[in-house]
C-alpha cells in the first residue's frame, strides 16, 4: 500500500527549482543512472518516464568538491553516478516489491523516507580514463555480503575481496567524506549528505 506523505515536491516539479541542481550541470562526474535503464537488479527502467538526474544543491555542491578531491588524487579516475534523486513513488514500489525478503534491508523505509528522495543521497563508483568502471569487487545493487565495507577486513582475509578492490573503495570514500557525506555499512556505493535526521525534517521529499 502507498504511504506518501501529505506534502512535499512532485518530481516533475523538480526542473527548474531553485533548490536542485541537474548532475549535468556538476563539474568533474559522469552520469549513468542504472535505474532508469534495465541495468538493476530489478531488470527494468524503474524511473519509465521521470527526469531523476538531480540532486538538492547541498549534495550537488558538495558531489562537486568529491569530484575535486578525486582527481587531486587519481587524475585518471572521475566519479560516476549511479544514482542520484530517487521519487518516493519509486522507494514505495522498491519497498513493496520486497516485502517478505531479506532484500528490504538494504532499502529505506518510505515511511521515514529515503535519503535519496530528498536528493541527498548519491549512489556512486570510480570510472577510470577509458570509460570504463573499475572494480569494487562487487557489483553496484549487487545484495551480498561482498557489497558491505562493515566486512571488508574480513573479505579480504577470506580472499573474497583483493587489496586493489579494497584501496579502490578507500579511494572512493575518502573523497566523498571529504566533502562531506557519509557512507552506510552495507553498500560501498551509497553516501548521504547532511543528517538523516534533520535531512528528513527540513527538506522536501521528492514524490
Amino acid at each position: 500500500m502507498q504511504t506518501y506523505p501529505a506534502c512535499g515536491l512532485r518530481c516533475e516539479e523538480v526542473p527548474g527549482h531553485p533548490d536542485f541542481v541537474g548532475l549535468g550541470d556538476i563539474a568533474g562526474i559522469e552520469v549513468d543512472l542504472r535505474y532508469a535503464s534495465s541495468a538493476n537488479f530489478f531488470g527494468k527502467n524503474l524511473y519509465a518516464f521521470l527526469d531523476c538526474a538531480w540532486l538538492h544543491k547541498d549534495a550537488a555542491h558538495a558531489l562537486a568538491r568529491a569530484a575535486e578531491a578525486l582527481q587531486a588524487a587519481r587524475p585518471d579516475y572521475r566519479l560516476l553516478v549511479l544514482d542520484a534523486m530517487r521519487p518516493q513513488r519509486v522507494q514505495q514500489m522498491l519497498w513493496d516489491v520486497l516485502q517478505a525478503t531479506h532484500l528490504r534491508q538494504y532499502l529505506a523505509d518510505p515511511a521515514n523516507g529515503s535519503i535519496h528522495s530528498f536528493g541527498m543521497a548519491v549512489d556512486v563508483t570510480l570510472q577510470d580514463s577509458e570509460g570504463q568502471e573499475v572494480d569494487m569487487g562487487s557489483g553496484f545493487d549487487e545484495m551480498s555480503e561482498r557489497s558491505h565495507p562493515e566486512f571488508e577486513a574480513q573479505l579480504l582475509s577470506q580472499g573474497q575481496l583483493t587489496r586493489q578492490h579494497v584501496a579502490h573503495r578507500q579511494l572512493l570514500r575518502g573523497a566523498m567524506l571529504h566533502a562531506g557525506f557519509m557512507g552506510i555499512p552495507h553498500e560501498w556505493w551509497h553516501f548521504d549528505y547532511g543528517d538523516s535526521a534533520k535531512v528528513r525534517a527540513q527538506c522536501q521529499r521528492i514524490l
